[in-house]
Formats: C-alpha cells, structure tokens, sequence
C-alpha cells in the first residue's frame, strides 16, 4: 500500500479526546490532525514522537490531516487501526499470506454472526467460505515481541466467538494479526490487559479457529506485510 502523496512529518504534542493529535509540524505550524485510531494506542501517543501525516484537499472535511504514522522504540508503525483490512486483502490477492492463497474471490465488510460484518470472506468453487477477521496490531512490550489487545476488547472476544461458531457450521475461520511494525517476530496475546479476550483466543484455536500473525515492511512511503510471525498462545 503506497501513500498518494508525500507525507507530511512532525512531533506529536498530545492525542485527546480519542479523534484528535495536536502535532507541531518540522516548519514549526501547529496543526489539528484526525486520529483515526480510537484504542489506547499503548506506546505511540506519547508526546514528543515523530509522526508523519497525510493531507486531504477535500473542503468538506473539518480536519485536513490525518495521522498516519509514529516512530517509537526506533521503528516507523502505523497508526490506524483500519489500514490492516486494507493490507489484509493486498496481501492475500499479491499471495504474500500463504495460508490464505488460492481463492477465486475476495469480499470484504460480508454480514455474519449476530450484527457483525466479516473483513474479509474468501470464497472458491469446491471448498468451505474461508472467513477472516483481522485485527491490527502496534503494540511491542518485549523485545520482539507484539501483543494484542492493548486494552479491553469485548467486540474482539465477540468477533472471536462468531468465528468459532463458522467453524462449527463446516466452514474455516482465521483470526489474522497484521503487525503495522517490522522488529518483531512474535505475537501473544496480553492476558493481563484483557484475560477474558486471551482465554477467548484459546478457546477459538482448541475449536478450529486458525490464529495467524504478519509482519509488516512500513516506511513513510508506504506499508506491506512481509513476514509470518509465531504466534504463542500462552496457557
């Protein structure tokens, strides 16, 4: 995934009220950007990191920034949270994720379950609807290694559960992490932050549910995943 335009850098001052990141451009203007991330954003909203924005010419919109990339712990991440649908389905069509390669369709946002809607549903003559629900991921809190939730996550859990329920019914599931950084090569899940959604994960991979983890290749240019992850579910 390519940026449009240049991207442009600065410093973060604050991120508030979920929406919003006051950010101090290098040429020394303060802007408004939008925060397209409503999570905790654990370990990249601090104030004083380096981020990169992009700019929209729309005049309809309030802000004409918005967030899209922070440098923490020496690595460039992406910052929103719904780039991952959108790096999922490049990579599946490019064949990058090869768990996922091999299917004659690709549609995204399909309703299922209990008022959910699926990111990605992959369909082939012959074979059981693959459906795949991805997650993003920013957080690294070892050395290496990424964890999700980085806060409590009760639609996660729920989404979890739907999967299972695929399973169930004959068809195949898959939980897919994209990891929006490139150093690291582990995924857990934070049991501590939220038990009840790790507990969830567990219990969907004992049902059938396939739990992968991608690494991704970001630079202010552009973002791509690149590289299976180990994914370690703990007890």
């Amino acid at each position: 995934m390519k940026f449009p335009q240049p991207l442009i850098p600065g410093r973060l001052v604050r991120r508030y009220k979920r929406f919003f990141a006051d950010v101090t451009l290098d040429d020394g203007t303060e802007v408004t950007a939008h925060c397209a991330n409503t999570g905790a954003m654990t370990g990249i909203k601090e104030p004083g990191l380096k981020v990169w924005l992009s700019q929209s010419d729309n005049p309809k919109r309030k802000l004409k920034y918005t967030w899209e990339l922070v440098e923490a712990e020496g690595t460039i991440i992406g910052a929103l949270p719904n780039t991952a649908n959108a790096l999922a389905e490049e990579a599946v069509n490019a064949g990058v994720i090869a768990e996922l390669a091999g299917h004659d369709s690709l549609r995204r946002e399909v309703k299922y379950g209990e008022n959910s809607r699926i990111d990605l549903l992959l369909e082939s003559a012959g074979q059981p609807p693959c459906w795949v629900e991805v997650k993003n991921v920013h957080w690294q809190r070892g050395p290496g290694i990424a964890e999700f939730p980085d806060g409590v996550t009760s639609r996660g859990a729920k989404h979890l559960g739907e999967l299972a329920a695929q399973v169930a019914a004959g068809d195949r599931a898959v939980q897919l992490f994209i990891v929006q950084r490139s150093d690291c090569h582990t995924l857990r899940p934070a049991g501590d932050i939220d038990p009840v959604y790790a507990a969830t994960l567990r219990e969907a991979a004992a049902a059938g549910v396939e739990v992968l983890a991608y690494a991704c290749h970001v630079t202010i240019d552009g973002i791509a995943v690149t590289t299976p992850m180990t994914v370690e579910l703990g007890a």
